[in-house]
């Protein structure tokens, strides 16, 4: 970032500028800042919180610390760049608020063959896209007897009736903590 910063992004709207290192690593710090999300007391426990994940297959869909699967959102840090009521949310009614690169895709090809993912990339022509076991899958549109995507749809289930409040808070405060993410 400090690069960034200090020498610009050649061809966009971001320049370089004169600052000293030590007024660039000053506005480093602040844009950081930005992205920190102050720490709400939980009621749950993060060690029981681990095993909640655990316990419900998380890690089949999503990284931690490089762990998991490629499907849903690394979760790696998270608890500093979403609010424990955001993470509470997303786990009860993922549906509510779709992360930006995870909506769902649904593609059939000419021989009747139906897969649904998660969209990798898309462009005018092609769309290349990852379903539940982590198979990726490439099609020419053209090539497709249907294809769509769902903006407001995600392929996380909702565990609103799967999970006791209890272990919710308990998966909460893991997710936010710093020693559970890290």
């Amino acid at each position: 970032m400090f690069r960034v910063v200090n020498r610009g992004i050649r061809g966009t709207g971001m320049p370089g500028n004169a600052m000293s290192a030590r007024e660039t690593w000053q506005v480093v710090a602040f844009v950081r800042s930005l992205g920190r999300v102050k720490r709400e007391p939980l009621p749950g426990d993060a060690a029981r919180g681990a095993l909640v994940y655990e316990a419900n297959g998380c890690a089949a869909c999503h990284t931690i610390r490089g762990h998991g699967g490629p499907i849903g959102p690394d979760l790696t840090d998270i608890g500093a760049r979403s609010s424990p009521a955001y993470l509470r949310r997303s786990i009860v009614d993922p549906q509510a608020e779709v992360p930006s690169g995870f909506k769902q895709v649904l593609a059939v090809t000419r021989e009747g063959r139906r897969m649904i993912g998660v969209r990798v990339n898309e462009d005018a022509f092609s769309i290349q896209f990852r379903d539940a076991g982590g198979t990726l899958y490439s099609f020419f549109k053209e090539e497709l007897a249907e294809f769509a995507t769902d903006d407001g749809r995600t392929a996380m289930p909702s565990f609103r009736d799967r999970l006791e409040p209890t272990a919710l808070d308990d998966l909460v405060a893991y997710l936010v903590s710093p020693e559970g993410t890290r």
